[in-house]
């Protein structure tokens, strides 16, 4: 990592990572971003750490390949802290590596963790039969929502109610009458569940590019924003990933299968899934993606 004229490590910002910031956190993610080289530094320095590789990112999150004191390799992640971020530490301890990438230090003031570095070149989008990416993530969804979700997570009863809540406003707002008539579906289905919300550890956000390859097991997952709640609410990104209209149905039956699901329940809070993706659009003035509309419909038939 290169050094400013008084010797401070610094290091290059990705300018994706600035935008993404920008655009979904406004002034809260212009703060984060200028900050990120002298925290960066802060945890090298605090954690004994060696910078080991140009930095990578997703969305909203910095991670940096490092080398600990005793040369193990690991990856620095720094993130704004917010309701998403602030339990991902929390469940990664209570997976504690099994089916999760090993939580390996963290700061509670930034959110900043230490974890064990994967294999970022083989990760389960590049495996070509889809059919097998998906049964590796039901199998993954089935072992990590064994566990019981620990205290003060989000829980999905929670979101679900404030769902409902603005669902009638929402309605409103959509023009197209197949587009309103499929929100208002999957509002129904979430009625008939909500007082039922389920106390499972859930990833939430468990799609083929946040599995990784690692030494010690086959497949392990990564970037939890976990919450409380049902399993059916975990199939939403496995049916969206690698879209293909006409395997909805094969993908969800996989996995409520491998789940071991009550379908109609399963189908619920996929529903669910999809209607927080339509009130984020609305909400946002876009239109609602085609592609969660299609799983919708495709999931209408009530066999199962």
């Amino acid at each position: 990592m290169p050094a400013d004229q008084y010797g401070h490590k610094v290091i290059d910002i990705p300018q994706e990572l600035a935008a993404s910031q920008q655009q979904y956190n406004g002034e809260a993610g212009r703060a984060f971003i200028a900050e990120l080289p002298d925290l960066t530094a802060a945890f090298l320095d605090r954690w004994g750490l060696t910078a080991d590789g140009p930095p990578m990112h997703g969305v909203s999150a910095l991670v940096l390949p490092v080398l600990r004191r005793d040369g193990t390799p690991a990856v620095l992640k720094l993130q704004l802290l917010d309701e998403e971020s602030e339990g991902e530490p929390v469940a990664l301890r209570a997976w504690d590596g099994d089916g999760a990438v090993r939580l390996l230090d963290h700061d509670e003031a930034t959110g900043t963790m230490l974890l064990e570095r994967l294999d970022s070149s083989r990760m389960l989008a590049h495996v070509p039969d889809v059919h097998e990416s998906v049964l590796v993530i039901a199998r993954l969804l089935a072992h990590l929502t064994s566990f019981a979700a620990p205290a003060g997570l989000r829980r999905l009863g929670d979101i679900a109610r404030d769902m409902l809540e603005e669902t009638p406003w929402a309605l409103k707002q959509i023009g197209d009458p197949g587009t309103r008539r499929i929100a208002a579906d999957c509002a129904a289905a979430v009625r008939e569940v909500v007082d039922e919300p389920g106390d499972r550890l859930l990833h939430w956000d468990l799609h083929d590019e946040n599995v990784l390859a690692a030494e010690r097991a086959p497949w392990v997952a990564i970037d939890p924003k976990p919450l409380a709640g049902d399993p059916g609410f975990e199939l939403w990104p496995a049916l969206a990933s690698r879209f293909d209209p006409a395997d909805v149905r094969w993908r969800f039956d996989a996995m409520t299968d491998v789940l071991g699901l009550d379908r109609a329940r399963a189908r619920a809070w996929t529903y669910g899934r999809l209607l927080q993706n339509l009130l984020w659009s609305v909400e946002d003035g876009d239109v609602p993606e085609e592609k969660d509309l299609e799983i919708a419909r495709r999931l209408r038939d009530p066999r199962g």
